[in-house]
């Protein structure tokens, strides 16, 4: 009797396993089925940054291993002839992800129907000029795109300012872009984020990826404050507080954060040329996250419109702490701010707030 009721249990397994193994084969027979392109702009194309940024688009470090793309570059007419021969360059590459390249000087085809705008064409601050003049020259630009970008982008288009005054540009863009959602217009601090953990990581001699959550508030210029207060490193013994394993209360408040608010300007030194393969690397990192997802209990300093979170004023784009999930960002909230980082955030937001004054002075 016992053996008939294993037996009979058996014949049951047999024939459940027999049927996944069938259903399985027949999931299996269907074809992949592709996503559906993502049209991924990018402004400035034939300059350092976008010759350093395309490439990475079109590998997928931007959008994930599995996701293909099209690529619209945009530039001014001078820059047509070097634009034209990064679109052979792309194609002679043989991405596999990349479903078609765009060249162009027309800002209004450049714009359409793009899901995700990455605004590094801007004008550059040169020597002698006016911080006014530069300003002019950038809001005329922003202005114009922010046109383009209003009329002829997707509906849910996601925007990525690098040019700098990178979050004074994302503004301009934002007031004359109106039927782009607020939260879909940020700017780049995330290359500032990326030198911290990576100054951090130098310094303790452990490897960058164990290093997370510094943050970067304010503006991307030299009043940006990096902060290592919420900081952690992965070690075998645990999460260990940057702060405690440092132990140096005057490099953290003086030698860490001038180097990474000068290190810009040391690598112009350097190589004699602006920071061009860490800034394409760190827009590739701003947008996956965006689009993918932040780590679990992790986050990533962004520019993003100031809802008035840790008393920062409403109505300017200001980097702070974010986790994002489902294409959407959050400011990280309930973080203790000591009295130092206080005074190092509120004065960038009154360059931020000057910044603002000067452009709209430039509009009227």
């Amino acid at each position: 009797m016992e053996y008939d009721i294993v037996l009979q249990k058996s014949v049951v397994v047999l024939v459940c396993v027999y049927l996944l193994w069938r259903i399985i084969r027949y999931i299996w027979s269907f074809p992949n089925v592709e996503k559906e392109p993502v049209i991924v702009l990018v402004t400035g194309a034939a300059g350092q940054i976008g010759y350093a940024l395309v490439p990475m688009i079109a590998r997928g470090l931007m959008l994930g291993p599995d996701q293909p793309v099209i690529l619209h570059m945009l530039d001014i007419e001078p820059a047509a002839e070097a634009l034209n021969g990064v679109k052979m360059e792309l194609i002679d590459a043989a991405f596999p992800l990349l479903r078609g390249v765009v060249a162009t000087t027309d800002a209004i085809e450049a714009c359409k129907d793009v899901n995700i705008a990455v605004m590094v064409g801007g004008f550059p601050r040169k020597e002698g000029m006016e911080r006014k003049d530069m300003m002019k020259k950038n809001v005329s630009i922003y202005k114009a795109q922010a046109s383009a970008l209003e009329q002829h982008a997707a509906p849910n288009c996601k925007v990525l300012v690098v040019a700098n005054p990178a979050n004074t540009n994302a503004l301009i863009l934002k007031e004359f872009a109106p039927s782009i959602p607020e939260k879909n217009v940020t700017c780049l601090t995330r290359l500032d984020h990326n030198r911290a953990l990576g100054q951090i990581s130098e310094k303790l001699f452990v490897h960058v990826g164990d290093v997370k959550n510094a943050i970067i508030w304010g503006n991307h210029s030299s009043t940006q404050y990096p902060d290592v207060n919420h900081a952690t490193v992965s070690t075998c013994n645990g999460e260990k507080p940057v702060r405690e394993l440092i132990a140096d209360d005057n490099w953290i408040n003086t030698e860490f954060i001038t180097t990474v608010q000068q290190r810009g300007a040391a690598i112009i030194k350097a190589r004699k040329l602006s920071s061009a393969l860490s800034a394409a690397s760190s827009a590739c990192d701003h947008i996956r996250d965006w689009v993918l997802g932040t780590p679990k209990g992790a986050w990533v300093s962004m520019g993003v419109y100031s809802d008035g979170s840790y008393g920062i004023q409403p109505g300017i784009i200001y980097s702070f702490p974010v986790t994002c999930e489902k294409g959407e960002w959050s400011i990280v909230q309930g973080l203790k701010i000591d009295e130092f980082s206080r005074g190092k955030m509120d004065a960038t937001a009154k360059e931020l707030m000057e910044e603002k004054a000067l452009a709209y002075s430039c509009l009227n």
